[in-house]
């Protein structure tokens, strides 16, 4: 009986316009990021492929880093998968690097943070070629008043108002719950853009449409509709009732999945 080839641990880094999917994650009849790039995989290494991804994105919400991650005994170099699954995919989906990693590497287990980018833009009126890629909110916005909110979810705090039906079962006991740890959080504005704007987060975990939840609020409080002494009640409520909408997913990237800096790939990034 001959032996059985050696499984390989590929590590993709991966861009992609959401617009025309359903998200990340694999889904019947509908096109998702994730099917789509393993049914290309399936093409070029000759077997079914599961696609690991570090996260799910929901639907319109793009990457500009997300990481995958895949078993399998085909031999093609990294370079080679990289050329080959770029010349499959369609335009909306690109691979920017492919590594091979140790056994034990998972992009979603492995990570320990993410940062994402929601963008706005509070002209009058916004570029038509840039409204799949920003939530326009036509308003004179009080950029410090956003600023000191900011201040106010940067470290560790129960973000239960920012959190999504469906985020995770409050009734399961054990775990962290809803708390998460923001290292980052800022608003920047656009270079050349005037009226628009960036809000940066980075923490060791995001609950389902957090950012989202949060973007929405935090545009509200630069609008006017409310204080920070509202927001930090809001916080403290642990009531997503308390918060403001969900801001579209359209203004929403994934910009970076955070590994230990042992990582061959992350060290100097």
């Amino acid at each position: 009986m001959a032996p059985a080839a050696r499984q390989r641990n590929i590590r993709l880094l991966i861009a992609f316009d959401g617009t025309n999917y359903k998200g990340w994650q694999r889904q019947a009849d509908v096109p998702t990021i994730q099917g789509v790039v393993e049914e290309r995989l399936a093409v070029m290494t000759g077997e079914p492929v599961c696609l690991h991804g570090a996260g799910r994105t929901d639907a319109g919400v793009h990457a500009l880093g997300m990481v995958a991650n895949f078993h399998t005994s085909c031999t093609i170099p990294a370079p080679g998968l990289q050329r080959g699954l770029n010349s499959l995919l369609p335009r909306d989906i690109r691979i920017m690097a492919v590594s091979e990693e140790e056994p034990g590497f998972h992009s979603r287990f492995s990570a320990t943070g993410k940062t994402y980018r929601y963008d706005f833009c509070t002209a009058e009126v916004i570029l038509p070629t840039a409204r799949l890629y920003m939530a326009h909110r036509p308003c004179s916005l009080d950029v410090e008043i956003v600023r000191r909110c900011l201040q106010l979810i940067t470290g560790s705090h129960d973000f239960s108002s920012f959190e999504a039906t469906g985020s995770r079962d409050p009734a399961q006991q054990g775990g962290r719950g809803a708390v998460r740890t923001i290292s980052e959080a800022r608003c920047v504005p656009m270079a050349g853009q005037p009226g628009c704007w960036s809000l940066l987060f980075t923490g060791d975990g995001f609950l389902r449409h957090m950012v989202r939840n949060l973007a929405g609020t935090l545009i509200d409080a630069g609008r006017g509709r409310i204080s920070a002494s509202d927001f930090a009640a809001i916080l403290a409520g642990r009531d997503r009732t308390l918060a403001g909408p969900t801001a579209p997913a359209c203004g929403l990237f994934l910009v970076r999945v955070h590994y230990h800096p042992s990582s061959p790939v992350d060290r100097g990034r």
